[in-house]
């Protein structure tokens, strides 16, 4: 049997709005938190191997002077 038509009204279209934003809301938040901690990481990562590469090639381009006394 089919049921008589209702109309929707804004209130039920705002209530449904706002149940599907406040789903999207929580699922963004859970992963703005794990987004962040990854780029924290990655920046640690980034800045100590160009540390370690900076200081491999300064190794490679320092002089050794070596003065001896006669």
């Amino acid at each position: 049997m089919a049921q008589p038509q209702q109309r929707v009204s804004r209130d039920d279209l705002e209530a449904k709005f706002r149940a599907l934003q406040g789903d999207v809301q929580a699922q963004v938040e859970d992963r703005k938190s794990m987004l962040m901690s990854a780029l924290a990481i990655g920046g640690v990562l980034l800045l100590i191997t160009l540390f370690l590469l900076g200081r491999k090639s300064g190794k490679s381009k320092t002089t050794l002077v070596e003065i001896r006394r006669v």
